[in-house]
């Protein structure tokens, strides 16, 4: 049956398939189709995901530096859609691996002038080298580790550039109950949804990865965001203390 839907979805997107085949989507996929895309989207799950986003974010001037200070690193910071979050006078760096995000960033960045902004750094979430160690008080990442190419090496990364006793805040959609239809769903829409959306997966176990990191402390939850009639619906969100 997945097989079945798979094949299915994959006629239905067949001109996508084949501008991959020619080396056009990627390209169109990361400069036009997915900034816009995740524009929107971010509007919706901020709204879906606020309260929690409250909440997960409240304790984060408890993790400033004996001077005070809050330096934060955002990994893949898209749009910039967390900054409302954030406590005033926070020293904000952010890095996304695609730089086509520039206008909805800056005009984020207006809206939010509670906060000093230190730079943009055009980097992938496994390589953080512009980053000096230890350098960070918090780190946060959002929707970002469906879609890296190797969880475990993004999140050594965190472990590097936090200073100890930092934090790492996440929220991310993750694979359902492998028993569920939901899964089933996920399972079934998971090859043509990764072409579409730039790398994103829908299957990743992503709570595992952040359990066998060598964090001291992590707090976790599983939660259901009511994103109707997608597959994403499955969420965890949490912190964890190097």
């Amino acid at each position: 049956s997945v097989l079945l839907l798979r094949v299915c979805l994959a006629l239905l997107a067949m001109p996508i398939y084949l501008l991959s085949f020619l080396g056009i989507w990627k390209p169109f996929c990361e400069k036009i189709f997915f900034p816009y895309f995740l524009e929107k989207l971010s509007v919706i799950h901020n709204r879906k995901t606020h309260r929690q986003k409250q909440d997960l974010f409240r304790n984060l001037p408890e993790f400033a530096s004996t001077s005070g200070e809050l330096k934060l690193l955002e990994i893949g910071t898209g749009c910039g859609t967390n900054f409302q979050f954030y406590p005033a006078g926070c020293r904000v760096t952010c890095t996304d691996i695609n730089p086509h995000f520039q206008q909805t960033l800056t005009r984020n960045m207006k809206q939010n002038q509670h906060l000093r902004y230190e730079r943009f750094l055009v980097a992938a979430a496994e390589d953080l080298s512009q980053v000096p160690s230890g350098s960070v008080d918090a780190v946060v990442c959002t929707l970002v580790l469906c879609s890296v190419l190797d969880v475990d090496r993004a999140l050594r990364e965190v472990l590097r550039v936090l200073r100890p006793g930092g934090v790492f805040y996440f929220l991310d959609h993750v694979a359902a109950d492998r028993s569920s239809w939901k899964y089933f769903w996920q399972q079934s829409c998971f090859p043509t949804w990764k072409l579409v959306f730039n790398g994103c997966c829908l299957t990743r176990e992503i709570w595992k990865n952040l359990e066998q990191a060598n964090f001291s402390e992590l707090k976790l939850q599983h939660i259901s965001v009511p994103l109707t009639w997608t597959p994403i619906k499955p969420h965890i969100i949490g912190y964890a203390v190097k």
